[in-house]
């Protein structure tokens, strides 16, 4: 379904009028494909990066289109009513971008252009086996020795583990608790970190998930970021943005599960009619879009916050909470929409579902999201 948006300027229009012409060309057509043989499209990623659509709320001078967020979401939102898992991985390497780009010095920075120009790849290395949600109690530790850090420990379900030219690790430096957790910015090629095999995951089988181990990795000391100490911080005000990225994947997965469901909708024929004109599924799909726009337009006033300058971290959670719950229930309904050919591979809406349930988990789980919001009720 088209979707008539608002958008600050010309050159907005014609970003999203760019993203849905690469989406309809290089994602739609090979989505199935790579799924089914769990391949990651690096090359698409290099082609999006190329058309600079991997640097958008990052300023001119690191090469990005210095864009508003809101811009942004909604680019991120075409790609992922086309390929979820490609949508994924932008929003992970803009994410993988943030610590550089907002805590890094000018010298640090020199890196930015290959990285959001998509030449290099980013991973965010900050869960761990035994800590996802309580991130301050992190394991993994970084000792400085003359011109380097020393890092020991492991990181678990890091999206792009195997494939990453570059890795945010958060590490302990100092004692317990988030003023302990620094961030460093480590290369591909640094001896004493090992990707493990990738995880076999319900979906999104073409994003390369798995564990890093870090055994004595060596990494210089100049590659610091926002200096001892600032880890924890960097991390959080990432995630606040990274929320935003995957509600924006959401709201554009649920979009397309539901505008097959009505396309199947529309076609079907039991009893003489399309099973659309039925008013127990006719009034389920209606239930869904008007759900689409309320998630899409409470996401959408989380990033105007955000652009403007003002807190915005309780409204991401919020809009995080609310699509992809929504995305959840869209996907699910689509199969059954679908009935027995929703539930066989030769339809989209299987996957769809499967691939849903992860954006409930990814960037906080939900029960955190609840969290937030419930904690700052309480101060309120």
């Amino acid at each position: 379904m088209d979707v008539d948006r608002i958008l600050p300027t010309d050159e907005a229009h014609d970003l999203l009028d760019l993203a849905t012409e690469l989406a309809d060309r290089e994602l739609a057509p090979r989505a199935a494909g790579f799924e089914e043989r769990a391949e990651f499209p690096r090359d698409v990623l290099r082609t999006l990066g190329r058309a600079g659509l991997l640097g958008l709320p990052y300023a001119e001078e690191h090469g990005g289109a210095a864009q508003p967020y809101e811009v942004y979401l909604q680019v991120l939102e075409i790609l992922a009513s086309r390929w979820l898992a490609v949508a994924e991985a932008v929003s992970v390497h803009t994410l993988s971008c943030y610590p550089l780009a907002q805590f890094g010095t000018d010298a640090q920075r020199k890196l930015l252009p290959d990285m959001i120009g998509g030449e290099l790849l980013g991973a965010y290395c900050l869960s761990e086996p035994q800590g996802g949600s309580d991130a301050a109690s992190l394991t993994t530790r970084a000792v400085r020795d003359g011109d380097d850090y020393v890092v020991t420990g492991t990181k678990a379900w890091i999206t792009h583990a195997r494939v990453a030219d570059f890795y945010n690790i958060f590490c302990r430096t100092g004692g317990p608790g988030p003023k302990g957790i620094s961030c460093l910015l480590a290369d591909r090629g640094t001896a004493g970190i090992h990707p493990q095999a990738a995880e076999r995951t319900m979906g999104l089988h073409a994003s390369p998930v798995a564990q890093v181990a870090f055994d004595d990795a060596r990494v210089p000391a100049e590659r610091l970021l926002g200096g001892e100490g600032a880890g924890f911080t960097i991390a959080m005000a990432a995630l606040d943005s990274g929320r935003l990225g995957i509600a924006a994947c959401a709201v554009g997965l649920a979009q397309a599960a539901l505008d097959y469901a009505v396309g199947y909708a529309r076609e079907r024929r039991q009893f003489g009619r399309a099973i659309i004109d039925f008013q127990g599924l006719g009034f389920n799909l209606a239930d869904h879009a008007t759900g689409i726009s309320a998630a899409r337009a409470l996401m959408l006033a989380a990033a105007r916050l955000r652009d403007a300058g003002r807190p915005y971290s309780i409204e991401a959670a919020k809009a995080k909470l609310f699509a992809t719950d929504l995305a959840m229930r869209v996907t699910t309904d689509a199969v059954q929409v679908l009935g027995g050919a929703g539930y066989v591979a030769d339809h989209p809406v299987e996957r769809y579902m499967r691939e849903a349930k992860v954006l409930q988990i990814v960037e906080g789980t939900n029960q955190i999201q609840r969290l937030v919001i419930s904690r700052a009720l309480a101060r309120d």
